[in-house]
């Protein structure tokens, strides 16, 4: 049996330092128990896990059934600037002889806490292996300056996210050694399930207290600014007493500036109010159903930004302390929090949303890659790190089938006849599609949207895509703020104030997009046909009906009332054929697949009309490009421009009219919503 080049199993040493960081290393933990012909752990606890004031934590490390191999006693008190740096002074003095009796292989460091700093320049000096978790990512404060510093002297890395991937390589490290794993709590978080959640809420809140009726707040000092934290913590729990709502309210961490923290606290009642309840410590298990089931998230941890997305929880992230960290759309930033009133109105803003489930920063699959990658380290490898200084390879995946995977949308298309279902990467190619037909009942079109989706998600697995979210692309008129289908057209039935991002979101634990098939043949166009690089262009399709889409000034146009860009309706005769719309003379009624056939007209007529739609849209929107997209469309394209050059404005007659190349518009559009988004998110 091979293990990491050599006839031994890997002894791994785990530090953990607080509650924080065991959330993210104990599903590690669990992984490594469970393979003992591979791995031997031994636990070192220390910093704020064995201080009374901060829940001696320790406790639930016992809890889960680990021994602790040795406790160390780190941390200085005082909570200043002072007090950290002699308490990472204190651990250096410790830690050597601890090192020197466990000689562990590698020993695995998580985050960016001052103790965490500690532990890792230790293992450097005493030439130990370190293994990183976490690293790369950017949020703020002087945690960044720890963070950074420990990838300098870890061997190893795993991260989370393909940015702090890309920050990794872009700092020098070795691609070879680099993991894009996610978050390990994700694990647990994604498949946390509690059927009594009722109860863990009202052991904590109260038994009066309902679900998504409450506030979780956490809000820790600010080292580089603790005036300024403590002052904002002070305006936040005003806030939250205004707000009026059952609030659970943990200590914050150890940091500089948290006793001053504390004070305020108690200066306001906090733990005697009967809106508020304030305690050292949650269990992470616990900890878990209560975000998860929250009206908000308020404060400045990194789990608000991080976790907390796994769920959907709107969340407020105050100040500067998560600043770069990147976030999913629940999340709300109050960056200049220097007034009682711009907090409270973010909480008006937030409580009670719901937003679609994030998995930025894991899918569940973490710590079977991590163990993967574990099981990879040659001992016999020098332990000499090598920096890979610029030029930088441009691939940003290593060279481990693990990892090398494709970043993929699942793409939905709801036509009049038939539900499709597809894995679209992220340069356009369809790596597999499913097709059935469209039941005609609600209650069956969505059942077998979920399975068909479900079975792609799975399938991606094993085709080494992450799916980085849902598309959905529907005939009628769709608000894509809220995922809603509004009103369908008659060609799908029962399909009116339809809700597709919720049911999809929630079985998936993904974001989910939807938009009208029309607008999703123009997102299509500009992402990867025709329309790429145009600022100004509008797309017709020619099919059962006729839709579009608008795209001005690179954005796509959706109208006060979502109904932008009914480009078949437009009227080109006041005494022409009946529309199914209820009107007369759309174009629909001329040009359509279902108006040939009904009215059996010449095809050099319809196309006419189809032309005068063309002529109205050049004067109207005046584009630089129109796309004929569609069955139709290459039967069309030469007689609308004959009309164009007959009744067009002698200042519109230059426009470029082309027939779409793209196969699958429609779903390449709802691919687009996903890979646009997921790759430009700015907040």
């Amino acid at each position: 049996m091979e293990k990491n080049g050599n006839n031994r199993k890997l002894r791994v040493c785990v530090a953990t330092c607080n509650r924080a960081d065991y959330s993210k290393l104990a599903p590690i933990m669990f992984g490594i128990k469970t393979e003992p012909a591979f791995f031997e752990l031994d636990v070192v606890v220390l910093g704020s896990h064995l201080i009374d004031d901060y829940g001696n934590t320790y406790r639930m490390i016992e809890q889960d059934d680990f021994d602790i191999n040795t406790r160390l006693h780190t941390i200085v008190r005082g909570e200043d600037e002072a007090a950290m740096v002699e308490s990472v002074g204190l651990a250096l003095v410790k830690l050597p002889d601890v090192l020197n009796r466990l000689k562990p292989d590698i020993m695995i460091v998580h985050g960016d806490r001052f103790d965490a700093l500690a532990l890792a320049t230790s293992a450097a000096l005493m030439n130990i292996r370190i293994l990183h978790i976490e690293g790369g990512e950017v949020s703020g404060t002087i945690d960044d300056s720890i963070r950074h510093a420990i990838t300098k002297l870890a061997h190893y890395h795993v991260c989370c996210t393909r940015s702090a991937e890309q920050h990794l390589i872009s700092m020098c490290e070795d691609h070879d050694r680099i993991l894009l794993a996610g978050c390990p709590s994700y694990d647990k978080l994604l498949s946390a399930k509690n059927k009594d959640y009722m109860s863990i809420i009202r052991m904590w809140l109260g038994d009066d207290v309902k679900c998504k009726d409450y506030i979780v707040a956490l809000q820790h000092p600010v080292t580089t600014d603790i005036k300024h934290s403590i002052k904002m913590f002070e305006l936040t729990l005003d806030a939250l007493i205004s707000f009026n709502k059952r609030t659970l309210v943990l200590f914050p961490n150890i940091d500089a500036g948290s006793k001053e923290m504390v004070r305020v606290m108690r200066k306001k009642g906090i733990e005697h109010h009967p809106n508020f309840r304030a305690v050292k410590h949650v269990p992470f298990d616990q900890f878990i159903q209560l975000v998860a089931h929250a009206g908000c998230m308020i404060g400045n941890s990194s789990c608000g930004v991080r976790e907390v997305g796994a769920f959907g929880t709107p969340v407020i992230n105050l100040g500067t302390r998560q600043i770069g960290r990147e976030t999913g759309e629940n999340v709300l930033h109050v960056r200049d929090a220097d007034t009682q009133d711009k907090i409270l109105q973010a909480l008006h803003l937030q409580f009670g949303k719901q937003y679609p489930c994030s998995k930025i920063y894991g899918d569940g699959n973490a710590v079977p890659r991590i163990l993967k990658f574990l099981k990879s380290i040659d001992l016999q490898e020098p332990l000499q790190k090598k920096f890979c200084f610029p030029p930088v390879k441009e691939n940003i995946s290593q060279d481990i089938d693990h990892i090398l995977e494709t970043l993929s949308a699942l793409a939905v298309d709801l036509g009049g006849t038939n539900l499709r279902v597809a894995i679209v990467s992220m340069k356009g190619e369809i790596v597999k599609k499913y097709t059935q037909f469209n039941p005609k009942t609600y209650e069956e079109r969505i059942s077998l949207i979920l399975q068909m989706c479900v079975e792609a998600a799975a399938e991606a697995v094993k085709l080494n895509c992450r799916i980085l979210g849902v598309g959905i692309s529907t005939g009628g008129r769709v608000n894509p703020q809220e995922g809603v289908v509004l009103h369908s057209t008659k060609l799908i039935q029962e399909w009116n104030s339809v809700d597709l991002r919720t049911p999809l979101s929630d079985t998936l634990h993904l974001p989910v997009w939807v938009d009208n098939d029309g607008n999703c043949a123009a997102m299509a166009e500009r992402k990867f046909g025709q329309g790429k690089g145009q600022e100004n262009f509008v797309t017709l399709i020619t099919g059962t009906g006729i839709g579009g889409g608008i795209i001005h000034q690179h954005e796509l146009i959706h109208g006060s009332s979502f109904c932008a860009a009914e480009l078949g309706h437009l009227v080109v005769s006041l005494d022409g054929p009946d529309c199914s719309c209820g009107s007369h003379g759309c174009i629909e009624a001329y040009a359509s697949g279902m108006a040939l056939q009904r009215e059996a007209k010449k095809l050099h007529d319809a196309g006419t009309a189809l032309g005068l739609g063309v002529v109205n849209i050049l004067h109207t929107m005046n584009p630089s490009l129109v796309i004929l997209s569609g069955v139709l469309a290459s039967h069309y394209i030469h007689i609308v421009r004959d009309v164009i050059r007959q009744q067009a404005l002698s200042s519109v007659q230059d426009v470029d009219v082309v027939v779409s190349d793209l196969v699958d518009p429609a779903l390449l559009g709802a691919a687009s919503m996903v890979l646009d988004y997921t790759t430009r998110r700015i907040h």
